[in-house]
């Protein structure tokens, strides 16, 4: 059983695991493992790409170590795993990652060992998916001669209020005395507090619905965004005067994507189906959510047309390629839904983002971002996401980068009414 001076291992170190390595590495031996040996060389050196930890954060976590080495984890007592669950070509769970990272950790795996996982999956993941692959590696027989926990991750990139240490913790355990053990691991670095839950199928199942409830709440607000726009009525001014009552939620419409609410709910729903049941409402905002790009992209065009600007030869300009303000976070933006739509109408689309780096959009998305957009060279403008630096820049500066006539669509409501053409 884990004690105050077991030697804790984090499997995996982006945006999740590394914070989580830098509070542990504060208050105990901690080893950050990765298997990309530049992320480590980066590291070593203070370096954090993703941006959440800053290098004097880093620097502060005494305890804390990092390698690609496997062995150099062989003796830690316990493993947690942060590694990515995307969703693949077909919306259906991606567990690559993270059986391969089981796989790692059965490699080093003894007797007494206790292995956690923070990544999100659906319900039974954990017990049904993982563990067979750390028993066939390792030979050892769970809740025999090593257990598992579980606490889901409740990062959200770029955001420099809600921290690691100040969000409720849920922790959960193959057995009550690991639970209680992982728990109170747990509550050494959290100061929000932790919530133990009864199984480890119950935390999966609570972190699975945190982002499936907002997606479908965005969902909402975008299927109305559409019907309002039918009716020439403003939806951000409608929004506003419904959240005057207390009780009124403050979602906004937009393209949803990132590593969590446009990924989980098809965990949950694989996993439904599976099970032969076949959820309506959440695959009904999934939908909605999926064809925004599109949406926006049509906007843009008939808004163009109406102005008798050719469409096919444009040349169209989109701020933002990250998935939200403020961060170099791109995984699974939906940026390049809207990026596709608008070429599929012969329209030659520049992108720009100050927060990314030009060689992983290349690699990634194989795009070449643009350093300094032209003055007077574009059809259309769109601000797509709401960087600081864009809205420090103000309307006046966005549209000195179109041609004397242009559209300038504001997607997040960053500029006053009168300063754009179209927003959702």
């Amino acid at each position: 059983m884990m004690t105050p001076e077991s030697k804790l291992a984090i499997v995996g170190l982006g945006y999740v695991g590394l914070p989580l390595a830098v509070e542990f590495g504060k208050k105990r031996i901690t080893i950050g493992f990765d298997i990309s040996e530049s992320r480590i060389s980066e590291l070593k050196q203070g370096k954090d790409r993703t941006r959440e930890v800053e290098a004097d954060e880093l620097a502060s976590a005494r305890h804390l170590q990092f390698t690609s080495d496997l062995e150099l984890i062989r003796d830690a007592q316990v493993y947690i795993v942060t590694v990515p669950t995307p969703i693949d070509a077909h919306k259906r769970p991606d567990l690559t990652p993270l059986l391969k990272a089981s796989e790692t950790v059965g490699k080093v795996l003894k007797k007494g060992d206790t292995v956690i996982y923070e990544s999100t999956v659906y319900p039974g993941a954990t017990e049904e998916d993982c563990v067979p692959v750390l028993e066939r590696v390792s030979g050892l027989t769970f809740n025999e001669d090593f257990f598992c926990g579980y606490s889901p991750e409740r990062i959200n990139p770029g955001d420099k209020l809600h921290r690691l240490t100040t969000i409720v913790k849920v922790t959960a355990g193959s057995t009550p005395d690991v639970a209680d053990a992982v728990n109170e691991l747990y509550a050494s670095i959290v100061t929000a507090g932790t919530h133990k839950a009864e199984s480890i199928k119950v935390a999966e199942a609570a972190k699975v619905i945190e982002n499936t409830q907002r997606d479908l709440n965005i969902a909402l607000v975008n299927e109305l965004a559409m019907i309002f726009n039918r009716m020439n009525i403003d939806t951000e001014a409608v929004l506003k005067a419904a959240g005057t009552k207390w009780n009124f939620l403050p979602f906004r419409p937009g393209l949803v994507g990132g590593h969590c609410i446009g990924v989980d709910p098809y965990y949950l729903t694989h996993k439904a189906e599976a099970l032969g049941y076949h959820p309506q409402i959440i695959l009904a905002g999934r939908r909605i959510n999926d064809g925004m790009g599109a949406y926006v992209a049509g906007q843009l065009v008939k808004s163009m047309l109406r102005r008798r600007i050719q469409v096919e030869g444009s040349r169209v300009l989109i701020l933002g390629l990250t998935f939200k303000e403020n961060c170099p976070d791109m995984r699974n933006t939906r940026i390049i839904d809207l990026v596709s739509e608008l070429r599929d109408y012969g329209i030659e689309v520049d992108v720009h983002d100050p927060w990314v780096d030009p060689t992983e959009a290349r690699q990634e998305y194989g795009l070449e971002l643009v350093e300094t957009p032209e003055s007077d060279a574009y059809d259309g403008v769109i601000l797509a996401v709401a960087h600081d630096s864009y809205r420090e820049a103000g309307a006046m500066s966005l549209r000195s980068y179109g041609r004397p006539d242009h559209v300038l669509c504001d997607l997040k409501s960053v500029l006053a009414r009168d300063e754009s053409d179209l927003r959702l």
